[in-house]
């Protein structure tokens, strides 16, 4: 029983890791790359979709983004998403094809990328001690209801604790990295 919950535990640390690795490659740092659009969603025919299931969106030079709607009427609506997206992008149609030039990113931007960098590390390691909590709260009740003794109610916080500072330890070297790439020019 013991074991399951610590497995679990250990899982589903490891989805908050890869979770906030997928947000972190969301934050541009200068370079176009299509993924950069992913977590943007455009309405079509009365529901919220991601961009890359209306349009094509590839990658022009290293500089620029090409995003091509399927259908022409979508157009508008995929330059509008991309503009009040919280990236920061201004978007310029011609004809079907949408440019979406990446502008250099000044000193302030960065700044401000990595409060945003920082923001989803405390909500990684907030996701990860939730985790530990949970498992706390199983063992505790388990304790409750006799099937396991106080001894191996505690020994088995010790070991959530340990695999809570080792994910936390992850997360920090995760941001440290992506705040190294943000300040390089």
């Amino acid at each position: 029983m013991i074991n399951d919950i610590i497995k679990d535990a250990q899982a589903r640390m490891d989805k908050s890791i890869e979770s906030l690795k997928s947000e972190l490659s969301k934050v541009r740092t200068g370079r176009a790359h299509p993924s950069l659009l992913d977590h943007i969603t455009v309405e079509y025919y009365g529901s919220e979709v991601p961009i890359s299931q209306v349009a094509n969106i590839a990658v022009e030079d290293s500089r620029t983004l090409a995003v091509t709607p399927w259908e022409k009427p979508m157009v508008q609506a995929v330059e509008k998403a991309i503009m009040i997206s919280d990236l920061g992008l201004n978007p310029a149609s011609a004809g079907a094809v949408i440019r979406v030039p990446m502008p250099a990113l000044t000193e302030e931007r960065r700044r401000d990328l990595i409060k945003v960098v920082r923001g989803e590390g405390e909500q990684g390691k907030v996701a990860i001690r939730n985790i530990r909590r949970d498992a706390n709260s199983d063992f505790k009740s388990l304790l409750k209801e006799k099937d396991i003794s106080e001894d191996e109610a505690r020994g088995a916080e010790e070991q959530i604790q340990k695999l809570t500072d080792k994910h936390i330890v992850e997360v920090d070297k995760l941001i440290e990295a992506k705040e190294q790439d943000l300040m390089a020019i």
